[in-house]
């Protein structure tokens, strides 16, 4: 392995993916800008010339709420999300080389308190989840050799992609500049995935010639979105007054798993998220 495609590199995970492995690497990191993967045709020409060793899909369209009540955008969402991961899987099993693709606990109900291990089937609740899903069955059905690698709640330096999005971690940050009370969301749960860990995770599902399947690579542990906030601001020495307040407190176009906390039962754990946190909010 010496050379790695990282698709959808100037975002939050895909800059980690390109800083992961240019340690070791040669790591060819493309944007929008430099493929269109909706393409199948310029899909198939870009990356049978360049003939890489293994490619990371880091692409995504997530604005979860504005898929639900766009048709325009859920008809792009299907594209860049589903069929545009069949598109690359195809070519990877030409070139006989495996294929990284990342999804999300979005695939999941959220109806299960006990979280989800990777055989878990999904259901989808939502629009954004539909593609997702949709990109999960391309991916198995175009491909043998693929990690289908899940996330949650991701966060880090934020991606110098213009549609990159600030991680909850900053935006609480960013409103407690002006805020002196914050009414948090206390009955959904999930596990927070630090973008570096989730990089270093993949690094070693490649490294080490792990069995091709799915994987589950967010943190350690789970937390809601209210414990999560309270983390942030007691590691950051933030005094704010805070108030823990039910999903439906904040009605939205979209609905959202209430319980999607994502299980890694074939890798070692993961750090957990309050060590991911701290080295993020002191790195």
């Amino acid at each position: 392995m010496k050379h790695i495609l990282v698709l959808g590199a100037q975002g939050t995970l895909g800059q980690a993916f390109v800083e992961q492995f240019s340690q070791t690497y040669t790591v060819i990191a493309w944007d929008k800008s430099d493929l269109d993967i909706t393409d199948s045709i310029l899909v198939v020409d870009k990356i049978t010339d360049l003939k890489p060793d293994v490619v990371i899909n880091a692409v995504a369209i997530n604005a979860v709420d504005d898929i639900e009540t766009n048709h325009e955008l859920f008809e792009l969402a299907k594209k860049v999300n589903g069929f545009a991961v069949g598109h690359i899987a195809r070519v990877t099993k030409q070139l006989e080389i495996p294929f990284v693709h990342i999804s999300t606990d979005y695939v999941f109900d959220g109806e299960n308190p006990e979280g989800y291990t990777e055989d878990a089937i999904p259901h989808p609740i939502s629009r954004y989840a539909e593609t997702k899903v949709l990109g999960e069955t391309e991916l198995q059905n175009n491909t043998d050799k693929f990690y289908l690698v899940r996330i949650s709640r991701l966060f880090g330096k934020q991606g110098s992609s213009t549609s990159s999005k600030k991680s909850f971690v900053d935006l609480m940050l960013k409103i407690a500049e002006t805020k002196d009370h914050l009414d948090i969301v206390s009955d959904q749960f999930s596990s927070p995935a630090y973008a570096p860990d989730v990089a270093s995770y993949v690094a070693t599902l490649l490294e080490e010639s792990k069995p091709f399947g799915i994987y589950h690579a967010a943190n350690s542990g789970s937390c809601s979105w209210y414990e999560w906030a309270r983390e942030v601001f007691k590691i950051k020495g933030i005094e704010i007054d805070t108030a823990e307040v039910p999903a439906t407190h904040f009605p939205r176009a979209a609905k959202a798993p209430m319980n999607s906390i994502l299980l890694n039962t074939k890798m070692p754990e993961q750090p957990s998220w309050q060590d991911a946190l701290q080295r993020y909010l002191h790195g």
